[in-house]
């Protein structure tokens, strides 16, 4: 399930996100532009990720929401007990509690 939200502070849909099941045999993909942020979370085991990004991968410019954000409600499908996160997830801010460049 990937989920973008908008974070572009300007926009009408500021805040607001869309989720998109991506399979193999939906074959969708999911553009995501520059301003929004960017998550998943697998709903099957031993499930492969591949992305493609715009340009290069700059450490400096890497953040992180909580995906758990109760300001931005997204159903992710399951519960926070069941989620398996990295370090840097685990320790994710809240939204309101970062800089949003946007």
């Amino acid at each position: 399930l990937d989920i973008a939200v908008d974070l572009r502070t300007g926009s009408s849909t500021f805040r607001q996100w869309v989720a998109v099941e991506l399979s193999f045999n939906n074959g969708k993909q999911l553009l995501i532009p520059a301003g929004f942020a960017h998550g998943f979370v697998t709903l099957e085991p031993d499930t492969e990720i591949n992305y493609k990004c715009a340009d290069y991968y700059a450490p400096e410019a890497d953040r992180s929401i909580a995906f758990d954000d109760p300001t931005l409600k997204i159903d992710w499908g399951i519960d926070r007990s069941a989620a398996i996160l990295s370090a840097k997830d685990a320790e994710a801010p809240q939204l309101d509690d970062t800089e949003n460049p946007f």
